[in-house]
């Protein structure tokens, strides 16, 4: 991706739902049918890479590396069969990563923002006040989060009341309850249970005014709710990142999707067929998340970690002049 003072434009991409944490929670190990499947996507990504002579980049990996015990040998692996060096990146720099890439949605007139990352092995939900900086200020004070949460910086600045990484993910999230055969139930007994595993996040038992807040949600699953929404057949992100979602338009897609079942689920085209067996866990997580807040809309988010890694590297290289606002 070149890029050119605050913007960057998209030469090529490529996504594959791997679920390379499908049957950690039980084994507490990477399967080899997920690293093979993983290895397989990588493998097409390193052909990516050498198309485009690719000389710097940033290869991480995330919360089932984290976990597993056998992550030190599926690097070494993907290593041996790629020549891709993947690095495991801590908790909270996936936050960071994350908060800063949704800094151009940032309402200006948001005095407390929740940035959430609903990601396959974990959940991170990050609380920053912005009550303090200046309005047209707010979207430049959440990239400058990149060098830390903690960091002093000069003048006004957002300051993060708290943030945690719930080790719940849409496919950690699913394995907890694969033995729960009735379909609505799994999906309440998933909301519920994510809700419990947020008790130590301060924020959450804060009481704070509707007016001023604002929730971000980064992830598969929040784009896919907003495609079913559209109704779209073929994903248009230019319709989706940027969306703003009422409580009520949620769970109406929510409810629409238990209606469905699996099977229905499973051949509907606006799931798609790499998303279908993990987006009721995904929304059982949204759920639990929008029941809880106090506002009634989400701004949708079709970035993440991609976005968070490459603003934060051309903010290291004195490249991103103002912030990717334009």
């Amino acid at each position: 991706m070149p890029s050119k003072g605050s913007q960057f434009q998209v030469l090529d991409s490529f996504s594959k739902t791997v679920q390379l944490g499908a049957g950690l929670e039980a084994s507490g190990r990477l399967s080899r049918a997920s690293m093979g499947r993983t290895i397989q996507a990588l493998r097409i990504c390193q052909k990516k890479i050498e198309k485009h002579g690719v000389r710097r980049m940033r290869l991480v990996a995330t919360e089932a590396c984290r976990r597993a015990r056998n992550a030190r040998d599926f690097i070494r692996q993907v290593q041996r069969e790629t020549g891709l060096g993947l690095e495991i990146i801590p908790a909270e720099e996936e936050a960071r990563l994350a908060v800063i890439s949704c800094a151009p949605l940032v309402n200006p007139r948001t005095e407390q923002l929740l940035v959430v990352d609903i990601g396959g092995g974990s959940t991170e939900l990050v609380w920053i006040d912005l009550s303090a900086v200046p309005e047209q200020e707010r979207p430049r004070a959440i990239m400058r989060l990149h060098v830390g949460f903690n960091v002093e910086s000069a003048g006004p600045s957002a300051r993060v009341v708290d943030w945690i990484s719930v080790p719940l993910g849409v496919a950690t999230l699913k394995d907890q309850f694969v033995d729960v055969e009735d379909d609505a139930a799994r999906f309440a007994l998933m909301s519920w249970f994510f809700e419990e595993n947020l008790a130590s996040f301060s924020p959450y038992n804060a009481e704070n005014a509707r007016d001023g807040f604002q929730i971000i949600g980064t992830s598969g699953t929040v784009t896919t709710v907003a495609a079913s929404f559209l109704g779209l057949r073929r994903y248009d992100r230019a319709k989706v990142d940027g969306l703003q979602m009422t409580s009520d338009q949620i769970d109406f897609v929510i409810r629409e999707y238990l209606v469905l079942g699996p099977e229905g689920r499973r051949t509907d085209p606006r799931i798609g067929r790499d998303r279908h067996a993990l987006i009721m866990s995904g929304a059982a997580i949204l759920q639990a998340l929008m029941r809880i807040w106090p506002t009634d809309r989400l701004s949708v988010a079709d970035r993440g970690l991609r976005e968070g890694l490459l603003y934060a590297q051309m903010s290291a290289d004195g490249i991103l002049q103002d912030g990717p606002y334009k």
